[in-house]
């Protein structure tokens, strides 16, 4: 009897990645049936010590030892994201466990999170010397986040299926592939500011995308632009999206008002 030999599989190599700051994205629904029985005074007392948790973290973002930026959310998926920026993962987990203790988070249910750290691929090169000591991939990978009127999130995954399996294309492949992608990227230079989170290990997906821009419509062009790009229609997966509006800290009171 004769055995069927079959082509040993080949172990592509990994592109490399330059990591920054480590981010949470942190979800949460108002709970505004709970809220409402909450007395007036209370209820601007408790946004006042939100209001001061606030102001800790723009001292911190003064001092560029991170970022950080709320916006509501549009639609039933939540109502407020807060993303936060750290040096570490020790970092974020105290800003978190701060949230937490917070009297006005008794009344913001958790719906959905996401972990991950600033991630810049290597596709293209990282250029002569040490890239950590360049400053334009410094600003990249420690962003202090703009203060855009809109936020999109999502996460999403590079596919493994059979026939379109991204982890099995050879180097060369994937660097032509991502070139085209980026060139669709760039041409939304000034429109839109992205922020990539590299989560493999870290969290579900792959990676966590933060788009940040004036005019909401330029979320729906790009995304849209990119399904038609291989790496998108072929081996793109991708989970819910969230959109949203700046809040500022001084709006929360007329925000929370009843």
């Amino acid at each position: 009897m004769q055995h069927q030999s079959s082509e040993p599989t080949v172990t592509q190599q990994a592109a490399e990645t330059l990591d920054g700051w480590y981010t949470f994205h942190d979800f949460r629904r108002i709970d505004w049936t709970r809220l409402k029985q909450v007395e007036a005074t209370v209820r601007t007392k408790m946004v006042h010590e939100f209001q001061a948790f606030l102001s800790e973290l723009t001292q911190v973002e003064e001092q560029k030892e991170g970022s950080h930026a709320l916006y509501t959310i549009i639609g039933q998926k939540a109502d407020l994201v807060l993303m936060v920026l750290r040096p570490t993962m020790e970092d974020i987990q105290a800003v978190e466990v701060k949230m937490q203790k917070l009297d006005l988070y008794d009344y913001l249910i958790p719906t959905y999170s996401y972990v991950s750290v600033v991630e810049l691929g290597t596709y293209r090169g990282s250029g002569e010397g040490n890239p950590y000591e360049n400053p334009y991939v410094r600003d990249r990978l420690y962003p202090i986040l703009p203060k855009s009127k809109h936020i999109c999130f999502y996460p999403m995954s590079k596919s493994r299926r059979d026939g379109d399996n991204w982890y099995t294309l050879s180097m060369e492949k994937r660097k032509e592939l991502m070139y085209r992608h980026g060139m669709i990227g760039r041409s939304y230079a000034g429109k839109i500011q992205q922020i990539i989170g590299g989560s493999t290990g870290f969290d579900d997906w792959e990676w966590g995308v933060t788009l940040f821009a004036n005019d909401i419509l330029q979320f729906k062009k790009i995304v849209y632009e990119m399904r038609f790009d291989e790496v998108s229609a072929k081996y793109g997966e991708f989970g819910e999206f969230f959109i949203g509006n700046r809040l500022e800290s001084d709006e929360l009171e007329a925000h929370f008002a009843l």
